[in-house]
């Protein structure tokens, strides 16, 4: 296993292993150990069918079922398909506005999400460019970076995010097929507060959770101060130097670190351009410090 770091602020390219094999302990711990590291892996030239990637989810925690029920793989529901591709009837193959925004994954959950993965089966292009890049903002370097009197003052203090918040956003833009949640979807995912500030499961470091797509106020704090506080976070995520842009080719896996990252997916690319990609989204399960110890490894 060969890891190229990008010598930016996050990002890595992992080559010399094929993921649709076992991995070992020894692997699982090196990837992990890297996710905490560069925060965004690639591996790049990976063909495995669905069941091999969905294997390879498992090996880093439980793999949510997202609560929307749509797009998913009707013989394994983990796997979601995200695409603007139809098939032969016109239905649509997959959602097609995933990710389109600045978010977090599962900070909309109690239970949060380490990680989530991406194999991309068809990327857009125009001109020999690749289209629909996926863009990353280290949440790590943005804690680090904040005054200490904000630092000090958000110590210990929540915030509430809501599924539906982003959901609803996405519904009001111009084309979109989302439909409404249902009463029993709200109910799977009430709001729930998460810390403005928490430590990291595999690096230990503090990182700034908070992001424009679920992120609602703070609690207990008055809902102006708390706009102004989330207002000035927001703005502070997009320091140029936070940011990492991946550049899709087919058969890349692209992992990411869901609790150290915010991420937005960029749709520069028109019907016409097909686009399909599996997700798999891996909560954070495990004992990751124990699994990076070694613990257990046989």
């Amino acid at each position: 296993m060969r890891i190229t770091p990008s010598g930016q602020t996050l990002g890595a390219r992992i080559e010399g292993i094929d993921l649709a094999r076992p991995l070992t302990a020894a692997d699982r711990r090196a990837i992990l150990a890297a996710l905490g590291a560069h925060g965004v892996l690639c591996f790049p030239a990976q063909g495995f069918d669905l069941p091999q990637f969905v294997a390879f989810g498992r090996n880093f925690g439980t793999l949510e079922i997202n609560v929307a029920n749509v797009a998913h793989d009707p013989a394994l529901p983990e796997a979601m398909i995200l695409s603007n591709m139809k098939d032969a009837q016109g239905r649509p193959l997959g959602l097609n506005d995933a990710g389109q925004g600045w978010h977090t994954d599962m900070s909309y959950s109690h239970d949060i999400a380490l990680a989530n993965i991406l194999h991309a089966r068809h990327v857009p292009h125009r001109f020999g460019k690749p289209l629909g890049e996926t863009q990353f903002r280290n949440m790590h370097a943005a804690y680090d970076d904040l005054p200490d009197s904000l630092k000090q003052r958000l110590e210990g203090r929540t915030a509430t995010h809501d599924f539906a918040k982003f959901w609803d956003m996405m519904r009001a833009r111009p084309g979109s097929s989302r439909q409404p949640l249902t009463p029993e979807q709200r109910a799977k995912k009430p709001p729930v507060s998460q810390p403005l500030f928490r430590r990291h499961p595999l690096t230990g470091r503090t990182v700034l959770y908070a992001n424009p797509g679920y992120t609602m106020g703070i609690d207990g704090m008055e809902a102006r101060e708390s706009g102004e506080i989330l207002d000035f976070l927001f703005r502070h995520q997009e320091r140029a130097e936070y940011l990492y842009a991946h550049h899709w080719t087919e058969g890349d896996v692209l992992m990411w670190d869901n609790i150290g990252t915010v991420h937005n997916a960029v749709a520069d690319y028109m019907p016409d351009e097909p686009r399909l990609m599996r997700r798999v989204q891996v909560m954070a399960s495990l004992d990751y410090a124990a699994i990076l110890a070694g613990a257990g490894d046989r």
